[in-house]
């Protein structure tokens, strides 16, 4: 049991190797930083959405802003998308669930606000729909995936797709690039 434990480990090094090796990734995500940076400078604000752990991993980002990460600052206006479930199952009981998002995102996105979705396949049809609605705003908007980008791949702004088709290994790259996201922002506004 041991030895899985430890290719289990292995297997997420490898992952976040490979995000440190891809020069046009990490590119990716310095501009994004200074996107938000500039957003945040502007007044406005972030709003994530994801499903199952890309829902928590949206959910855990917009907490490092609005609350605190390394710093003891003031919050960053940041949400994630999931949250009020008594909207998201209205929405999805009235309308469907390919929508939920994208209502949201109608309802309080606003030109120079950020949109993040998260989706390890690419191809999570509520957050396509949120994207295109972010885009009509004039919304600033960043997927993270997979490898292939899936259908999100050149829908967004910013595709933070991890080298990897591992479900798991690739949630665990987003929540570090997450991270490493919160912290740049954080250090150049405070």
């Amino acid at each position: 049991m041991q030895q899985k434990i430890k290719n289990i480990i292995q297997a997420s090094i490898s992952t976040k190797e490979r995000v440190l090796a891809d020069k046009v990734l990490l590119q990716t995500i310095e501009d994004l930083s200074k996107a938000i940076v500039k957003a945040f400078k502007a007044g406005n604000k972030v709003l994530l959405c994801g499903n199952g752990g890309s829902a928590a991993d949206a959910q855990h980002i917009a907490a490092e802003f609005s609350g605190r990460f390394y710093t003891d600052r003031d919050p960053l206006p940041s949400e994630a998308l999931h949250c009020n479930t008594s909207y998201i199952t209205a929405v999805a009981n009235d309308y469907g669930y390919d929508v939920v998002y994208s209502r949201m995102v109608k309802g309080s996105g606003k030109p120079g606000d950020v949109l993040i979705g998260l989706s390890t396949s690419g191809n999570s049809v509520n957050i396509i729909k949120a994207i295109e609605q972010a885009k009509q705003i004039g919304m600033i908007t960043a997927c993270f995936t997979g490898e292939t980008g899936g259908k999100m791949k050149g829908m967004a702004d910013y595709l933070v797709n991890v080298p990897s088709t591992d479900t798991p290994r690739i949630q665990e790259a987003h929540i570090m690039l997450g991270h490493a996201i919160c912290q740049i922002v954080e250090e150049q506004l405070f």
